[in-house]
C-alpha cells in the first residue's frame, strides 16, 4: 500500500465509516478503523499508519487526548483531532498534545483534505530540513536510490499525495506507486512517517 495510510479512531461506527468513505474518495488509504483505545493501539502496532484521525470522546475512561499523548511519545506520527468538542477546557487539554490539526464536526470534505495536507506538510517540516543531496544520501548505502526515487522521496517528505506526485512529475499513478514501493523496499520502511524519521536521522 503506497497511498497515505490513515487510522481512524472513532467510537461511532456510522460516523467512522462515513469518514472512511470520504477519505477513500480523496485518494487516501484507510488502514484501520478503531472504535476503542485498545483497538487503536493494536492498529498502531500492526498497520503503521502515516497519520491518525482521532476523536476525543471514545466512550471509555481513556479519551482521545490521552491516546494522543501516547501516539506522540511512543509512535512519533502526526495526528489530527476530528471531534464535536470545541469548548475551552477541551482545547486547552488537546493543544498540549501538539496535534497537527483540529477539525470540528460536522466537517466538509475539502476542509478534511486541507487539514490533512497541512498536517502532513507541517510534520515533515518539524523533522528539520534535509542537509544532504543525492550523492551524499547514497554514499554509504548498499541499495542506492535512483535520481527519480530521490526526488520522490523529497516530495513525500513534504507531505505530497500520490496524485500530487503524478502532477508534479508527469507520471501515472501506477508509476508513482512503483517508485514508492521501491523506496520502501530499499530503505526498509513501511510507512511515510518511518521514511521521514529515517531521512531526519540521515541528516543528523
Amino acid at each position: 500500500m503506497s497511498q497515505i495510510k490513515i487510522l481512524i479512531v472513532e467510537d461511532e461506527p456510522l460516523v467512522a465509516h462515513d469518514i472512511a468513505s470520504t477519505l477513500t474518495g480523496i485518494n487516501y488509504a484507510v488502514c484501520g478503523i478503531a472504535y476503542s483505545v485498545s483497538k487503536a493501539l493494536f492498529y498502531l502496532e500492526t498497520t503503521r499508519p502515516d497519520i491518525v484521525l482521532l476523536d476525543i470522546n471514545l466512550g471509555t475512561e481513556t479519551d482521545g487526548i490521552s491516546l494522543a499523548e501516547t501516539i506522540r511519545q511512543q509512535y512519533h506520527i502526526p495526528f489530527v483531532f476530528l471531534t464535536a468538542y470545541a469548548d475551552a477546557s477541551t482545547l486547552e487539554r488537546a493543544k498540549h498534545t501538539r496535534p497537527m490539526g483540529y477539525l470540528v464536526k460536522p466537517y466538509e470534505e475539502r476542509a478534511l483534505f486541507a487539514t490533512l495536507q497541512i498536517a502532513l506538510y507541517n510534520f515533515g517540516q518539524l523533522q528539520a530540513a534535509l542537509p544532504f543531496d543525492f550523492k551524499t544520501f547514497n554514499a554509504h548505502r548498499t541499495n542506492k536510490l535512483t535520481p527519480k526515487e530521490f526526488e520522490i522521496m523529497q516530495d513525500l517528505y513534504e507531505g505530497n499525495t500520490n496524485q500530487q506526485l503524478c502532477d508534479k512529475h508527469f507520471i501515472s499513478l501506477n508509476t508513482v506507486k512503483t517508485h514508492i514501493k521501491h523506496l520502501y523496499d530499499k530503505l526498509a520502511v513501511q510507512s511515510r512517517s518511518e521514511l521521514m524519521i529515517l531521512m531526519r536521522n540521515q541528516g543528523q
